[in-house]
């Protein structure tokens, strides 16, 4: 991801930037997941979540040249999903409430333990994300803090994150947030997410510096925003499998 890089440059004293690249994903692949795929990135200054949500739909709806897929998107917060669909709070259900959401058997059960979001993932993606509209815009936005990555906490509720998701049917297109600037956060996230790949087994990976100290230097307020070409190009061609799209799959 050029996520990173980019948080550099607006450090640097950048204005409004955007990338289209290539990136990599190890470990995905099915009828919306390829390893390398066409990820577009933009970074907005001095705008909140609504700003740059609105700034997607606007993206999405101009590609599919369909201006009434902004206006007339669904706009959901996270936890009001798993209320509506669910019955349950996804803030304070427990692990066994959530592994009878998806009738798990011991096999599932052990696999993913006491890995809370790994199971609000998992009910997400297969009890969730199947009740959206087919043929309209689903912002999902307010994502537990747990589920951070680089977003800022949400200022009126530090248990959930300034990010949001928009989906096209079953298809997720863009993932952003409001982007975290507290460098003691960061750290904080950084150490924790090296602490998690120690304890599955999986290499190390040094801490990004460069990102550390940008941070330091003082990142801007700002949004971002990555959105996948092929899937918006799987939209516009009303196909269900990326590999339809792309000439070497």
């Amino acid at each position: 991801s050029p996520e990173f890089h980019m948080k550099r440059l607006l450090a640097d004293g950048y204005p409004d930037i955007y990338t289209i690249c290539r990136v990599f994903r190890d470990g995905e692949k099915g009828r919306q997941h390829l390893p390398e795929f066409t990820m577009i990135e933009w970074y907005r200054l001095a705008t909140n979540l609504d700003g740059i949500i609105a700034d997607t739909l606007q993206m999405i709806a101009f590609v599919l040249e369909h201006t009434d897929l902004a206006s007339n998107a669904s706009r959901r917060d996270y936890c009001d999903c798993f209320v509506d669909e669910l019955q349950i709070d996804s803030r304070t259900a427990s692990i066994q409430d959530l592994a009878e959401v998806v009738a798990a058997d011991e096999q599932l059960r052990r696999s993913l333990g006491d890995d809370r979001d790994a199971w609000l993932d998992l009910i997400m993606a297969t009890r969730i994300v199947p009740q959206f509209s087919a043929s309209s815009l689903t912002v999902v936005k307010h994502y537990p803090a747990s589920q951070a990555a680089l977003a800022r906490n949400c200022p009126h509720d530090a248990r959930l994150a300034d990010r949001f998701e928009i989906y096209y049917g079953e298809i997720e297109l863009a993932n952003g947030y409001v982007e975290l600037r507290d460098t003691k956060e960061l750290l904080r996230r950084m150490d924790n997410d090296l602490e998690i790949r120690r304890k599955l087994g999986l290499p190390t990976v040094p801490r990004d510096e460069h990102l550390i100290a940008a941070m330091d230097a003082g990142l801007p307020e700002c949004a971002g925003v990555a959105l996948g070409f092929e899937r918006l190009h799987m939209v516009a061609a009303g196909v269900n499998d990326i590999r339809n799209i792309v000439s070497f799959a």
